[in-house]
């Protein structure tokens, strides 16, 4: 009863506490300190080279294409706000499992989707705590705001300069129809979502890669993609391209499902004892 008991509230909690901030955002290109708390650094040997997003105590959610191979010293690094200096909210796990999903294509970018097993649970925090995921049956409109955060590049072939903060910018969506036109018929797949600005400006960047695009929806955020690709940084009509979250809901709880209850071995009982016959009474 007290496995189950545990198994349940690990579940629960993860539910329960996704999608909330310790602070609102307002606006602005550097986040504020908390307010993307699912935001992980993925780093090998101390550097950073992709994001991604906590999704309950010991899982976290990044792109495939942040592991073509795999990083000597990988890290994940939890609650940070910035590359350099003091970080005294931040965790850090090693990695036990890596999952790409089966159906990965590097040449198309399909599938863009990677599940990361931490090596212990992690404690949620007010700098530390999962996103909730799209639901497989979300709609997210053309036009719709969205969140997008990293450490990655501040423009085509500019480092986020020194102390490097999360940064965080705000995008709409853009519809398959219309990013499929943007980037030649085919190229966008239903495993994939848009987002940016037609008059370029705002976008992801290198180094951002495997982080969330998120989206508010009564009170809670929604991570409805993955940052995976695109033609460049922030050019005109050439959106960035994100993995669909909501695509890929019964692969990603497959993993994350508790061992089931291990039955215990069947008691082995003695052997009955022989019983002697009860005496009759003799006759009076």
């Amino acid at each position: 009863i007290l496995t189950f008991l545990c198994i349940f509230l690990w579940f629960f909690s993860s539910a329960v506490f996704c999608g909330q901030l310790n602070t609102r955002i307002v606006g602005g290109q550097v986040a504020p300190d908390g307010s993307w708390p699912w935001q992980v650094s993925l780093q090998r040997s101390g550097s950073h080279f992709c994001g991604g997003s906590l999704i309950n105590s010991q899982w976290v959610l990044t792109a495939a294409h942040c592991f073509r191979t795999t990083p000597a010293g990988l890290t994940v690094n939890l609650g940070l706000q910035s590359l350099q200096g003091s970080n005294p909210n931040a965790e850090s796990r090693t990695v036990t499992q890596i999952i790409k999903h089966p159906n990965y294509n590097s040449g198309t970018n399909d599938n863009d989707i990677c599940l990361l097993q931490l090596s212990s649970p992690v404690n949620f925090t007010s700098y530390i705590s999962p996103v909730c995921l799209a639901a497989s049956d979300s709609t997210f409109y053309s036009g719709v705001n969205s969140w997008v955060t990293g450490w990655g590049n501040t423009g085509e072939g500019v480092s986020l300069p020194s102390p490097q903060n999360l940064m965080e910018v705000e995008v709409p969506v853009v519809g398959n129809r219309q990013c499929n036109c943007n980037y030649g018929v085919g190229t966008i797949t239903d495993n994939m979502i848009c987002a940016g600005l037609s008059a370029g400006g705002k976008d992801s960047c290198q180094g951002d890669s495997g982080g969330p695009m998120v989206s508010k929806e009564n009170g809670r955020w929604i991570q409805a993609g993955i940052v995976s690709f695109g033609t460049g940084c922030a050019r005109p009509n050439l959106p960035g391209v994100y993995a669909r979250v909501s695509q890929y809901q019964t692969w990603i709880n497959t993993p994350l499902q508790p061992p089931p209850l291990k039955q215990p071995p069947p008691l082995k009982l003695p052997p009955l004892l022989q019983t002697r016959p009860l005496k009759q009474p003799l006759p009076l």
